[in-house]
């Protein structure tokens, strides 16, 4: 791309700002009027030709005004990157929100998408916090109905995987518990591979329920990220990009087929890391859903050890000045509420 002046730099950020809270295409005269700008309307139509002509604005109509093209959301997005910031006010309420809520991954989810989707007015999405080497903590049977148990396993960091297991004969809850409780002990705290290592247990049921447990270990270390909880779809809805049904739908296929959504978190988490803040406009030409939109995305948790991802889904007019610091904190306030589960799961020192 060809290298702005100043006044154009200045120009193309005004335009999207103003794209942004109108939703509607941008014309000189308006923008000096409303900026106050010292500079005349031709000599801005003249500056506005030129941004279409570097591919930062395009012209839906022949009379209308401009409006921004994926490269100029991206040169605004940049210009707010380390700008933007969430007023004290907010953040303290933020904070407050999730100090009033009970100590557990599942609400702290919830309330996580909530609080992005009502901030940023538009679609979100949290993942809970995935072991980037899965470790288990402890395991718990419980006898439901004939030879049927129910396996609860839980990982360090608050992952929890549940399956329904049928025994070749009916157990007693009583052993089951016993079953449970030497199995925890023996493998607290070991990751995958050093469970695999351990030789065989004596007993065919601790056995078997070993083998149980590395199987599930396995499909989570597989996993991309752990549950996704979204919020917001609506939000979307109301937006003047979306008023075709369509389009509405295409947007929200995304949130819906879990698998295409893992493959675009999964590209996007490639390299990144905790705190680094990821920005998709149009989809970066790969992924058609995402044609109209924009996501802005990061990691939480606690690096090399547990992590998660949040963002928002919303129009490529999305209001990126709040979106951003907004995603940004509360990915902050995830990151410490993990590092303590964290910190209470690792072994005290002898």
């Amino acid at each position: 791309m060809a290298t702005l002046t100043e006044r154009q730099h200045k120009l193309l950020l005004l335009i999207v700002r103003d794209y942004i809270e109108t939703a509607r295409p941008v014309g000189s005269k308006r923008l000096v009027e409303r900026y106050r700008l010292s500079i005349s309307p031709a000599m801005v139509r003249n500056e506005m030709a030129a941004l279409t002509e570097m591919g930062y604005l395009r012209q839906p109509h022949i009379s209308a005004g401009r409006v921004p093209t994926e490269d100029g959301y991206r040169l605004f997005v940049a210009h707010l990157m380390h700008q933007a910031e969430l007023p004290e006010a907010v953040q303290q309420t933020i904070v407050h929100q999730f100090h009033q809520s009970r100590p557990d991954i599942e609400q702290w989810m919830t309330l996580a998408a909530s609080i992005l989707a009502r901030q940023s007015q538009a679609a979100s999405l949290v993942t809970a916090p995935h072991p980037e080497r899965v470790r288990f903590k402890h395991v718990e049977l419980i006898s439901t109905q004939g030879r049927q148990v129910l396996m609860v396993l839980v990982m360090v960091g608050g992952e929890v995987s549940q399956q329904i297991l049928t025994l070749a004969e009916p157990v007693p809850q009583e052993r089951l518990s016993q079953t449970a409780a030497r199995l925890s002990a023996a493998l607290s705290g070991r990751a995958l591979d050093e469970i695999m290592a351990l030789p065989p247990r004596s007993d065919a049921l601790e056995q078997d329920i070993s083998t149980l447990i590395i199987a599930d270990l396995r499909r989570a270390e597989e996993r991309v990220s752990g549950q996704i909880y979204t919020d917001g779809q609506i939000n979307l809805l109301a937006e003047p990009e979306f008023a075709e049904l369509g389009e509405a739908r295409r947007a929200l296929r995304l949130l819906e087929e879990r698998t295409l959504l893992q493959q675009v978190l999964a590209q996007a988490i490639a390299g990144s890391n905790v705190g680094g803040l990821q920005v998709l406009i149009g989809g970066e030409g790969e992924w058609e859903e995402l044609r109209q939109c924009s996501m802005v995305l990061t990691r939480y948790g606690v690096p090399g050890l547990v992590t998660g991802m949040l963002g928002v889904l919303g129009p490529m007019r999305m209001s990126y000045a709040r979106t951003i610091p907004t995603v940004r904190f509360v990915a902050s306030v995830l990151s410490d509420l993990v590092t303590e589960i964290v910190a209470s799961d690792e072994p005290s020192p002898s």
